[in-house]
Order: C-alpha cells, then sequence, then structure tokens
C-alpha cells in the first residue's frame, strides 16, 4: 500500500513538472513577442504659415462730450446704451448769458439799422458805420458760440458708454457724455518685425471672439504703423471690423489670425504625436524597414482637424505609428497589424 502510495506522489509531481515547465515556455514567448502597432504613412501638403495675435476690441471713433466752459446743466437727453446720431442734441446747459447777449444784439441791430440810415444820406461817417457793423458782428459771433456751448450736439453716430452728471449739476473735469462709434470697429495686434513686408493694408484676416466661440468674423489691415519698436522689435497694426450688425462690442477680447505665406509641410495623424510627460517636448515613432522603431523628437506646427502640421522631426514619406505606442522604446522591432 505504501509503495502504490509513493508510485502516486511521484507521478504527481512529474506531471506537475512538467505542467509548470510548459507555463515557463509560454510567458518566455510572450515576453519576447514584438509588440503589435498600427501605423501610417505621413503625407506632405501645402500649410498656411500664420500666426495669432491676441487683442480687444475698440472703439473706431470715441467722442467726449463736454463744454468750454463750466456751466449748470439743465437737461441730459440720451443714457447709457442709447443709440445716438450725428448733430443730435445730447445736453442742455444752463443758457440765462445767451438770452442776455440776445437782447443786446437786438438793441444793437436796431442802433447799427440808424447809422446805416444815417450813412446813406451822409448823416454818418463812414468810421462810424465801420464801428457799429463791427460791434454787432462780434456780439454774433459771441452769441454763435454760446449758442453751440450750451446746446451740445453728437459730433458721431454711435453709442453713449458713460454718463458722469445729472441734471441740475455743475460741470466739471470729466466729460458730460462719451459716445463711441460701434460700426466700424478696431483691434490693434503688434506683429513681428520679421513680417513688415508681407503685411499690406487691406489684407484680409480671421477674428474670433470669446463671446462667440469658433465663430469667425472677417476684417482687414487698415493702418499700418511704419516704425519699429526697438524693445519687441515689432509694429502696431489695426484690424478694422465692419461691424455692420453691431454684434461685436467694445470690450470683447478676441483673437486674430494672419496668414502671410504657405509652405510644403509634413503633416502626421494627431493619434502619432506623444507628449512626454514633464518636459513638455513632442515625439513620434517612426517604423524603419527594418520593423524596428525610431523615437523622433518633433516640432509640432497648426493642429489641423486630427493632423498636425511637423516642423521638423519627421521626413516626408516617413511610416509613423499611431497606435500602441505605449509599450514601446526606441529601437524596438515591432509586428504591424492592419
Amino acid at each position: 500500500m505504501k509503495k502504490f502510495q509513493c508510485m502516486a506522489l511521484a507521478a504527481v509531481a512529474v506531471m506537475m513538472s512538467a505542467c509548470g515547465g510548459s507555463e515557463k515556455k509560454e510567458v518566455a514567448t510572450a515576453e519576447t513577442e514584438a509588440p503589435k502597432v498600427k501605423v501610417a504613412k505621413v503625407e506632405t501638403r501645402e500649410v498656411d504659415q500664420q500666426e495669432i495675435y491676441t487683442a480687444t476690441v475698440e472703439s473706431d471713433v470715441k467722442n467726449n462730450i463736454s463744454p468750454q466752459s463750466y456751466l449748470r446743466i439743465e437737461r441730459i437727453y440720451a443714457e447709457v446704451g442709447d443709440r445716438v446720431s450725428r448733430g443730435q442734441v445730447l445736453v442742455q446747459l444752463d443758457n440765462n448769458n445767451l438770452q442776455q447777449l440776445k437782447l443786446q444784439i437786438d438793441n444793437n441791430q436796431i442802433a447799427f439799422n440808424r447809422v446805416d440810415e444815417l450813412y446813406k444820406i451822409g448823416g454818418a461817417s463812414k468810421a462810424e458805420w465801420d464801428n457799429a457793423k463791427m460791434q454787432l458782428d462780434v456780439q454774433q459771433t459771441q452769441y454763435r458760440n454760446l449758442l453751440q456751448n450750451s446746446q451740445l450736439r453728437s459730433p458721431i453716430s454711435g453709442v453713449v458708454t458713460a454718463r458722469n452728471y445729472d441734471n441740475g449739476d455743475m460741470t466739471g473735469t470729466q466729460p458730460i457724455l462719451v459716445i463711441e462709434q460701434d460700426s466700424p470697429v478696431k483691434m490693434i495686434i503688434n506683429v513681428s518685425e520679421k513680417y513688415y513686408p508681407q503685411v499690406k493694408k487691406g489684407m484680409p484676416v480671421s477674428i474670433t471672439l470669446d463671446t462667440y466661440g469658433d465663430e469667425v468674423f472677417t476684417g482687414n489691415v487698415h493702418i499700418i504703423n511704419p516704425t519699429i519698436n526697438t524693445q519687441t522689435h515689432t509694429f502696431p497694426v489695426e484690424i478694422r471690423l465692419a461691424n455692420a450688425d453691431r454684434r461685436v462690442r467694445p470690450g470683447m477680447f478676441g483673437r486674430v489670425t494672419m496668414v502671410f505665406s504657405k509652405a510644403e509641410r509634413v503633416v502626421a495623424p494627431d493619434m502619432a504625436v506623444v507628449k512626454q510627460v514633464g518636459a513638455g517636448d513632442h515625439y513620434i515613432f517612426v517604423l524603419n524597414k527594418d520593423n524596428t522603431v525610431s523615437y523622433n523628437k518633433v516640432t509640432l506646427g497648426r493642429r489641423m482637424d486630427t493632423v498636425y502640421e511637423i516642423v521638423d522631426g519627421v521626413e516626408p514619406g516617413a511610416t509613423v505609428v499611431v497606435d500602441g505606442q505605449s509599450k514601446l522604446i526606441n529601437g524596438m522591432k515591432v509586428q504591424v497589424v492592419k
């Protein structure tokens, strides 16, 4: 009986040894099997060479409505947010002085008429006529100036963006109202001096605004500053946006995209790009002829939908890994699967 048990145990041990050897062999095979990857060929295409600049929308014209001298405000006819037209009366100031001057003009007009009649029949000298006429002309000029200063009109069509006084207040150093033109509007950007020869008046640009997400507005280069800033080596460029529907408001933050030229660039799928954790560098695994991979550091340009512009690091026509990169290291042999 004991002999039989011993034989049985020995058999079990042999079987376990055989099974263990088989498992080790399978593990060893799995460990040495080349990682499976999916690949794609990069292509070459014309890519816009562009720069993106941030800027804030400004009014094309801004006017401060103020009198020539300090006067009491009788009435303000506009509130913040009101749209006003050019020539519209916005503020009525105290006109007591105006009324007094008008009475003086009326009296001097009567006096001049008398001198004029006498002069015609020889009853007054030319010097007397000239003196009476000069006094009347001076007072009429003063009246026109005072009238213009007592009724303040809008010099532009626009919207009221500030009101600093109430009816009955005395005017001070601040403007009574601020009027801003909101059609068109402008954005001022600072462009690198290397692009100076390529920036032309009327050149179209694309504009996106944080308020409207990815919606694209079209503007044009309106003014190019003729001098370069010696510290920043940039020059200001004024972008004008027609804004006929007045959806774009002064103060909105946006981005101006300028396209300077086109260039032939390698374009790779975004799935091929690997970002190195911590360093911020970008890499692509390139498949070699012997089915090994090279870990190439790349310089990225623009992202266009599902592809990246590759400025440097990958040659035209190269095959790159788009799936399975997590198991790869430089020089490793791989299996390509569809």
